[in-house]
């Protein structure tokens, strides 16, 4: 298929259920693609996700392409977007451009020397900047050759920073003799937890409250594990501290959806932390917006569909939490298992699929055929599977039926998984049948990146969306 023929928009939402953990090159080719054949769409999609994404590597992306655009939008957009990032992100995107791209355009780099004389002309913003990213900031200066000022210069690339400078708070945390002492260099300077138990010999009760007391909720699920191994889950009082900062996390706009639910399958949590855990999970994903249309969840449950199963379960989690609907989930192989769990929590759904099993042949009509008698009506289809279907009844004919009896035609999202075929997808496409596919190829952490996709009436209103979402425009020309 040449690119003309290609649905760019829609392999870029796709890609966009990619978690490239740091190999940006994979997503690459469609951002490169779609920024110069519809240059205008990306522009206003690299905003919307910079506001509604979560996978910070596709916000690196963004933002590389438009400083290296031709249209001088593009170049102030991402100018703007670049003095939001972490020192990390920032060193990340110029690398990017430098290696993938094979240019540093002028505009870009004005972008990052006023990215650092900004935070040079506010010390205790360059300070919290340099203790975080200490090395991207000296990347960053070194690899453009921009000349720090003098206090900078003694921080990054001296051995005497400044008095009152949080790198020598550290030097005096490094010191510190008591428990103390160190918890109120801590509290006082709000030291980092990951910074601060480089410089710490030994952790106590007091020197834990202190660095908990410092962190964000997303630092608290982020250091859980951490904290745990150090015996901060041993101290009631210190226990306690993290579960606040659990339900603060809940509450939060500045926490990542499913990040909590890694963290819950990386620990050995008593019950009160996973439950919370999951409840920081569950509200975040609430936050998502509300899915109002009736929805059908198929979930492929035939030979090697492990993986179809595991993000089933997901899905239903994630759905039931945010629709106001009706929802019907089934798993299939060649006979259709409705699926009910008895609450909406992820729990819940665990629960509902424990005795699901990969296994058998595969039908994916069986499960809206079933739909069909019961006249289960719904506007939107999603479907977990490989495609593979090699068992009728087929769901491109049922799927005929099922319009035609119940007079609706919903429509159908394809999250394909594993080794994928795109049968199913012919079958709908050759009846006009309103049809996306997305290639699950990622993690848990891009998942909630769907929702968008099903709370909307339509893809069209989605990306009506996009393009309604405004470039921020620089105010210092």
């Amino acid at each position: 298929m040449n690119t003309a023929e290609r649905d760019l928009r829609l392999e870029m939402l796709n890609s966009l259920l990619t978690t490239p953990h740091r190999k940006l090159e994979q997503v690459a080719e469609i951002h490169q693609l779609i920024v110069e054949l519809d240059p205008i769409f990306y522009g206003h999609l690299a905003v919307w996700y910079q506001r509604h994404g979560d996978v910070r590597d596709h916000k690196e992306v963004f933002v590389a392409h438009l400083l290296t655009s031709n249209l001088t939008e593009h170049r102030d957009a991402g100018f703007v977007m670049l003095q939001e990032f972490p020192p990390y992100q920032v060193a990340r995107v110029v690398d990017f451009m430098k290696q993938q791209q094979n240019k540093l355009p002028r505009s870009a780099r004005t972008a990052v020397r006023r990215y650092l004389k900004v935070r040079e002309s506010n010390p205790a913003l360059f300070d919290r900047a340099a203790l975080r990213g200490r090395k991207a900031m000296k990347h960053l200066y070194a690899s453009l050759h921009i000349k720090p000022n003098e206090r900078a210069n003694a921080i990054l690339f001296g051995d005497t920073p400044p008095k009152g400078s949080l790198a020598n708070v550290l030097k005096q945390l490094a010191k510190a003799e008591n428990a103390a002492e160190q918890a109120r260099l801590i509290v006082e300077f709000n030291i980092p937890y990951t910074i601060a138990i480089g410089a710490i010999k030994q952790l106590t009760p007091v020197v834990l409250v202190a660095l908990i007391n410092s962190m964000t909720p997303q630092e608290a699920i982020n250091n859980l594990k951490s904290l745990q191994t150090r015996g901060a889950m041993d101290h009631p009082q210190v226990k306690k501290l993290i579960d606040s900062k659990l339900e603060a996390a809940s509450k939060s706009g500045r926490v990542s959806a499913f990040k909590a639910q890694i963290a819950t399958d990386a620990g050995d949590f008593d019950a009160d932390t996973v439950a919370q855990l999951e409840k920081v999970t569950n509200e975040q994903v609430k936050r998502r917006g509300a899915i109002a249309r009736p929805t059908a969840l198929l979930v492929d449950k035939s030979g090697s569909m492990e993986n179809a199963i595991a993000i089933g379960k997901q899905l239903a989690a994630l759905i039931s939490g945010i629709t106001k609907a009706e929802l019907f989930v089934y798993a299939f192989d060649t006979i259709p298992y409705a699926v009910t769990a008895k609450g909406k929590e992820l729990t819940d759904w665990e629960r509902a699929f424990q005795h699901i099993n990969a296994g058998g042949g595969t039908s994916i009509g069986c499960a809206l055929e079933a739909m069909r008698k019961k006249k289960q009506v719904v506007d939107q289809i999603i479907i977990v599977t490989d495609e593979g279907e090699n068992a009728a009844p087929y769901f491109g004919e049922v799927y005929k039926n099922y319009c035609r009896e119940l007079a609706i035609m919903p429509n159908v999202v394809i999250v394909r998984v594993g080794t994928h075929y795109n049968w199913v997808e012919t079958q709908l496409k050759q009846q006009q049948a309103p049809v996306d596919t997305f290639t699950f190829a990622g993690d848990y952490y891009s998942l909630p990146n769907i929702v968008p996709l099903l709370t909307h009436p339509s893809r069209l209103d989605l990306l009506m969306e996009i393009l309604d979402m405004p470039l921020p425009v620089r105010d210092d020309k």
